[in-house]
């Protein structure tokens, strides 16, 4: 794995580090590595691609999806944002819909388009 395109700098890290749970200074179990983690979850975020497919060296793609899950349940994922968003480098970071997927459903895909144009009677 080629680290050096990891894209969570020291600076970075300095800043989320103290909002992540699983510290040692946490209660309960310790996070194997969070920056790895969320390493992992940024990957997966610029390639689009499945959790199935994230790389072997982030660790067992099942694992690494669970502790997304429980992060975006808990809220870390805002706290994250929250402690960014204060940041001059940060102040243009929006989400881009060319990542964001919508269910087949949510578009209209089964039985077409409802609206009608203006004029045009109902068929029986």
């Amino acid at each position: 794995m080629n680290t050096d395109r990891f894209v969570i700098s020291d600076h970075i890290w300095e800043q989320i580090e103290p909002v992540l749970s699983g510290k040692s200074s946490d209660c309960g179990v310790t996070g194997k590595d969070n920056r790895l983690f969320l390493e992992a979850v940024l990957w997966r975020v610029r390639t689009g691609t499945p959790w199935r497919d994230l790389p072997d060296d982030f660790g067992n793609w099942n694992s690494v999806f669970k502790r997304f899950r429980r992060w975006a349940e808990r809220g870390i994922f805002d706290r994250i944002f929250d402690r960014l968003s204060s940041d001059q480098d940060f102040e243009y970071v929006m989400v881009d819909g060319t990542i964001v997927s919508v269910h087949q459903k949510a578009s209209g895909a089964k039985g077409g388009l409802k609206i009608r144009p203006l004029g045009v009677e109902k068929a029986d």
